[in-house]
């Protein structure tokens, strides 16, 4: 794992083959006996679950918590989940990419409600509005699952007080997989009938189905051309937007790389910088 100093942190993985530095070889803290409350499909290999909480669980919106499914052929299998569920609320929420041959995502995908499961009890990540300095304007910016992290930002009050302007840029291949976007349109409505929170903007990007979405371009290209400051308005530069990535490695590469050539940078040395990335596999 790296230093917290660094919020271009280790992820919270979401894929099978995600999972942050150092976590994948340790033996689990730790857990929780827990049971599924809640299991919702969005496609067949996109999930949303509910589990029990344990009242001594803490976390803080962007963290990630490890969690373990029983294996009738030996102990259980843990992997990291992004929290998606506000730190208020009784259950533990979380939404994952199932992939096929998996040895967590059979299990996963075999769960039913009622069925147990263990959480650990430490949570984790640098994913936090606390690895960006203050700001006016945050971008959200996720492709596929790696929406999860911010569904947990967007559910806690925190937020809507700490900036003017929420922008949620979700990039997908296929209509279906655009989850939680009635959630993100409501939040957007909600918000714009008030001045005295922060306003939200939804952009939703379907990337092989033409003419789905306004915007159909990977989320770098629409970056470098200006599309996503036309779309919302807002200019996005380092002195008023803050700006964080999940989602698959090339496009937070490519991202890092025209953020950093506009001045953004990361939190370093006790520094607070302007943009934080998650790793996501």
């Amino acid at each position: 794992m790296t230093s917290p100093a660094d919020s271009s942190n280790s992820s919270s993985s979401l894929r099978e083959n995600a999972t942050p530095s150092g976590t994948a070889a340790r033996a689990p803290a730790a857990a929780t006996p827990q049971e599924v409350l809640w299991i919702h499909r969005w496609t067949p290999s996109l999930l949303s679950l509910r589990v029990t909480r344990d009242s001594r669980f803490r976390f803080t919106p962007g963290h990630y918590a490890r969690l373990g499914l029983p294996d009738s052929s030996g102990p259980a299998v843990f992997r990291p989940l992004s929290i998606t569920s506000a730190p208020a609320e009784a259950h533990l929420e979380f939404f994952c990419t199932l992939v096929a041959g998996g040895a967590f995502s059979s299990l996963l995908d075999r769960c039913r409600v009622g069925d147990p499961v263990q959480v650990e009890k430490a949570s984790y990540g640098f994913l936090t509005l606390d690895a960006l300095a203050p700001g006016h304007d945050l971008w959200l910016i996720a492709s596929g699952s790696g929406l999860g992290p911010y569904l947990s930002i967007l559910r806690d009050p925190e937020v809507w007080s700490a900036f003017a302007r929420i922008v949620v840029v979700h990039s997908v291949r296929r209509a279906a997989e655009l989850a939680y976007a009635e959630e993100l349109e409501h939040f957007a409505q909600q918000r714009s009938a008030t001045t005295a929170a922060a306003r939200l903007h939804y952009l939703p990007v379907v990337t092989r189905e033409p003419g789905v979405t306004t915007l159909s371009q990977r989320i770098p290209a629409l970056l470098a051309d200006g599309s996503l400051a036309t779309a919302t308005g807002l200019s996005i530069d380092p002195e008023h937007s803050r700006v964080m990535v999940c989602g698959n490695p090339e496009m937070s590469r490519e991202l890092r790389a025209l953020l950093s050539e506009r001045d953004f940078r990361t939190t370093r040395r006790g520094v607070l910088g302007q943009m934080a990335f998650e790793k996501y596999w």
